[in-house]
């Protein structure tokens, strides 16, 4: 039986606290680590264009073919297009995404998902524009 309302799924904003203490080293040693734990956020950009089983991934909302943010939360992971519009991908699994951040082993922490939206340009105002 197909839907008749959909539903959107967003991911959870990272919640990491500081440590204890307030030494600068262990705070330079945390801010340095990637993040972890069940309510880490992991994002990975992708420039090319995604093939799902032989289909190109194309975004509903203004028909880009590349240039895509791809966000991990726990088990699930979601496209991001430049124009905002955002869904989530059950073809691509954990291990697909891990395969993806390995290419890239450098990470930036941001304090939440909105705000790594902005910074990497994927929050709807660049919309239509490739950066590549």
């Amino acid at each position: 039986m197909p839907r008749t309302t959909e539903q959107t799924t967003t991911p959870a904003p990272i919640t990491s606290p500081t440590p204890a203490g307030t030494d600068p080293l262990l705070q330079l040693e945390y801010e340095t680590q990637p993040p972890s734990g069940l309510e880490a956020v992991r994002l990975v950009q992708c420039p090319t264009e995604l093939a799902l089983r032989g289909i190109p991934v194309t975004c509903s909302g203004c028909r880009a073919r590349r240039d895509w943010l791809l966000i991990n939360h726990r088990r699930h992971v979601w496209i991001r297009c430049r124009c905002g519009a955002e869904w989530l991908e059950p073809e691509i699994t954990r291990r697909d995404f891990d395969a993806m951040l390995a290419d890239n082993p450098s990470w930036t922490n941001y304090r939440t998902l909105t705000q790594a939206r902005i910074a990497l340009g994927f929050d709807g105002v660049f919309a239509g524009l490739y950066l590549q």
